[in-house]
């Protein structure tokens, strides 16, 4: 479709473009380092979007009605901060601020701006967001509103990119645009397909998607694509505009070797003089059309799952129906899985609450992002899949801790104790990999009451939340009246007499608790602790325990060595004066196959048999 513009309108997109040119080039020499060639190919693009399409309040950030804005080429960072320029959401004086040390204007786009909704820079995962955003805001909350997202052409070799488009598809999500800046050059040379536009074209229709293919730099091409992208049709829409990096700069367009370099003061007035921008001026941008607030779910009171001391229930069921009672007493929980949830037990939430939940099929790291995404939009988000297929999404889940985002997860089937299916599925690295992320918190509930409460302290807690279940069933040693909370363990046996300290959570308390039975009755007398917060650990009752119980201490876990529950409490008393308990790690020390659960705990030096023979070696 063609629409009409004025040559007003078309002077407004020069001047505009012009200047964020001007100002991308501004900010990174100012910085002396970023990336302006990246910015200025796609000015002309973001200039038509700002001054005619783009719906958004700078005043009020959190205005649901908004249009969002996200750059997943996050590297053109200086062009997303010029836009704010023109926008009048900050000053000429803070642009210069670029990169510079306490400055929001950071490398990458990050929250610390309340415009900035999701962190981008690690390429391929600024559309996966979009996705979860473009959900939340079609499906959940019924709102008219655009999710835009600019592309780069090197990211589109990311199998997240395409992750994205086959579930925008699948979802019919026709409020979400892809803006494509296929400017050819990457950091070292040309991209995979170059200019090649219509191979684009080709692979996001075989997706399901609409495609526009236009001159970048045209601007009666982008206005009409744009024109004809806000017209729901029930798929999502892509703008493969081809485009030249450095645009407007006779040494910089279409050269190699300018990605990621900053322009000397000289070359900045050449390229400057060759922009010719009449001024530095103010762009308005529409607001939309309400302001008012979405209607908040009403809360009910939560009602967790109970479970019968004794009884043998696996802590994933624990998880599952928890999950389903959380959502019924707050509006706000929304359930994701990658296609495991009668695993998972999340399929106890889809059951009940199928307005919410959303299926991720074999796609961990569109399901991170999706949880991401749904965070910015105020929901609750729970994503399960099995413990070891999380690792496929964890540079995902680094950018949500970066992002800000508050998001649970939950990995089941960890360790040996999953039995036959062997290694592949054994989830042993996942508490190493998210205790290292900034801000995380790591639980590991042993019975079915402890999971259940543990979900609901989730859903309150900030940050990327994970919590690791078992694919065993287990005996229920808590009441259901017991309370958990972040940060806390529990003492399940202890005495003034006890020799040693024997810490475990998950699978290996129970072995732990067998290990003190066949003890007692030795006459050796050992404290067990339900580690069941591995991040952050209970330390008053650790470094108690230490002091009553003859500073040794046993860990014990279903998982490899590095990074888990061992050394978690080892950096307990690393971090004290005085002298350091005398500390062994019990872990899988090496690679497991095929058995039964019992084979398998026996193999890998973790069962009831090694707690005990560890304990007679340190009390004697």
């Amino acid at each position: 479709m063609t629409t009409t513009r004025t040559e007003s309108q078309v002077q407004q997109w020069i001047h505009l473009a012009q200047q964020l040119r001007v100002d991308s080039i501004r900010s990174t020499t100012a910085a002396g380092s970023g990336h302006p060639t990246s910015s200025m190919s796609a000015a002309d693009l973001m200039a038509v979007l700002m001054s005619s399409y783009l719906h958004y309040d700078f005043d009020n950030p959190k205005n649901p009605h908004s249009d969002h804005l996200i750059f997943s080429k996050g590297h053109a960072s200086p062009l997303l901060y010029s836009m704010y320029k023109a926008a009048g959401a900050i000053s000429d004086e803070e642009l210069l601020t670029l990169r510079k040390l306490g400055s929001r204007l950071e490398g990458h786009p990050v929250p610390v701006l309340p415009w900035v909704e999701v962190a981008s820079g690690s390429l391929g995962q600024g559309l996966p967001s979009g996705v979860g955003i473009a959900l939340a805001c079609k499906y959940l909350d019924k709102l008219a509103n655009h999710v835009w997202v600019l592309l780069g052409d090197s990211e589109m070799a990311e199998g997240s990119m395409w992750e994205a488009f086959a579930h925008a598809s699948h979802y019919k999500l026709d409020n979400l645009i892809g803006v494509l800046d296929v400017n050819r050059l990457g950091q070292r040379g040309e991209t995979e397909l170059g200019w090649n536009t219509e191979a684009y074209v080709a692979r996001a229709k075989a997706f399901g998607w609409n495609t526009i293919s236009i001159d970048g730099h045209n601007y009666e091409e982008i206005n009409n694509a744009y024109a004809q992208a806000i017209r729901p049709n029930g798929a999502p829409t892509v703008i493969v505009a081809k485009t030249v990096k450095g645009k407007g700069v006779s040494f910089l367009e279409n050269k190699s070797g300018w990605h990621g370099k900053a322009l000397s003061k000289e070359q900045e007035a050449q390229a400057i003089a060759e922009l010719n921008p009449i001024r530095s001026m103010t762009f308005p941008v529409q607001k939309p059309a309400s302001t008012q607030p979405l209607p908040e779910p009403e809360n009910k009171p939560l009602e967790l799952p109970q479970y019968k001391v004794g009884d043998k229930v696996a802590t994933r069921r624990g998880y599952g129906d928890g999950l389903k009672a959380l959502g019924a007493a707050n509006g706000r929980v929304v359930g994701l899985d990658g296609e495991v949830s009668n695993s998972t037990y999340t399929e106890e939430f889809a059951w009940a609450f199928p307005e919410r939940y959303f299926e991720q099929y074999i796609a961990e790291q569109q399901m991170v992002a999706c949880a991401v995404g749904m965070s910015v939009c105020h929901k609750i988000p729970f994503a399960s899949t099995f413990a070891a297929f999380l690792t496929r999404a964890y540079d995902f889940i680094r950018m949500a801790a970066i992002s800000r985002a508050n998001i649970r997860l939950c990995g089941s089937h960890a360790g040996v104790s999953i039995g036959e299916d062997g290694p592949s599925q054994m989830g042993l690295e996942d508490l190493a990999m998210i205790r290292a992320v900034f801000g995380s918190t790591v639980l590991y509930p042993c019975d079915a009451n402890q999971a259940a409460q543990l979900v609901a302290e989730m859903a309150d807690h900030q940050g990327v939340v994970y919590m690791r279940t078992t694919r065993e069933k287990t005996p229920v040693i808590y009441a259901p009246t017991e309370k958990f909370k972040v940060g806390g363990s529990k003492v399940v046996r202890q005495s003034p007499h006890d020799k040693v300290t024997v810490v475990a959570a998950g699978i290996t308390l129970h072995e732990a608790l067998k290990a003190y039975e066949q003890l007692q009755q030795q006459g050796i007398s050992i404290r067990v602790i339900d580690a069941y917060s591995v991040k952050p650990m209970d330390e008053e009752t650790l470094l108690a325990a230490a002091e009553e119980a003859g500073n040794k201490i046993i860990t014990v876990e279903d998982h490899w060595p590095e990074g888990g529950l061992g050394e978690a409490v080892l950096e307990v008393f690393s971090q004290r004066d005085g002298t350091l308990p005398q500390v062994v790690k019990l872990a899988v020390g090496s690679m497991p196959g095929s058995g039964t659960p019992d084979e398998l705990l026996e193999e890998a030096g973790i069962s009831t048999h090694h707690i005990v023979r560890a304990v007679k070696v340190l009390v004697k």
